[in-house]
This record gives structure tokens, sequence and C-alpha cells, in this order.
């Protein structure tokens, strides 16, 4: 793939190993395809797990990643791993969903980016943690997450 935008992946096309933690996860990008022109990008992980640091019980999430790249965008195996590395990961929920947004933006510096965590109860509490760079530009569709609060029974 040598002269090809995608000549520096080490992940895409190829086995790659789980990360051990978030901080060995690797997060790749390539080149945007469509610079200069504003559109939403929107990853949705409906099963992302991660553990009570104190615990060790697992905590279970539905995030919704939107974001409109800059010169960037994030290549979406990377993400994958990069996400599932959080499985064995002991963190609270806003420390989970806060250091995603934190790589992401560091790793992309997007034009826009938020990031909606949606997680199930923990002793019958449900905690969402909802966070974006600012408003999104003038003129930018950005659908609304949809993502129903928990009602449990009710």
């Amino acid at each position: 793939m040598t002269g090809s935008p995608y000549a520096g992946l080490t992940q895409l096309g190829q086995a790659a190993r789980l990360p051990a933690s978030p901080d060995q996860a690797v997060l790749e990008r390539v080149a945007n395809p469509a610079k200069g022109r504003s559109y939403v990008i929107r990853f949705t992980c409906p099963e992302f797990t991660s553990l009570c640091p104190l615990t060790g019980q697992p905590d279970f999430a539905h995030l919704v990643i939107d974001y409109i790249a800059a010169d960037w965008i994030v290549e979406s195996k990377s993400l994958k791993l990069f996400l599932a590395s959080y499985r064995n990961h002991g963190a609270f929920h806003e420390a989970c969903t806060m250091e995603i947004a934190r790589r992401l933006v560091e790793a992309l510096a997007p034009v826009w980016l938020r990031i909606g965590a949606y997680w199930y109860p923990r002793g019958g509490i449900p905690i969402d943690v909802f966070w974006q760079t600012g408003e999104a530009p003038a003129g930018v569709w950005v659908p609304a997450q949809e993502v129903p609060g928990y009602r449990g029974r009710g």
C-alpha cells in the first residue's frame, strides 16, 4: 500500500489483538475524503462494556459519537478495538465517557464532536453522560441521538 492514503494503518486488513487497556489502544486516522464540507459522522456502540473500579462488576452503556471531521476521520476498526479495550478497564462512567471524547478529539482535531453515553442502571440509578466540544456549525444537519432514557418496568 505504499503511496496509498492507507499506507500507515496497522490494524485494518489484518489480524489485530484486542488492546489490554485503553492506554495501549491506538486510534488510527485517515484523510477526510470530503475535506472542506461539513457532514456528520456517527458511530453507535450499543454494547459498550467497562468495569466498576471499586467492585469489578461490569457496567454497560449505549454510546453515540457524532463528529464533523476537519482533516481526519477515525479508522473504524481502530475505534472498535479502542472501545473494546474498556471491557477489562475499571473506571467510573464519567471517566470512561470523557476519556473516549478526549482521545478522539486529540487524534482527529474535529470541527465538532459530541458523545452521548447512556449507561444502564447500577444500584437502580442510570447515569447518562453528555459532552460536546461546543455548538455544532450552523447549517449542518445533526440528527437527534434518540436513545430513550431508561424506564425500567414503567
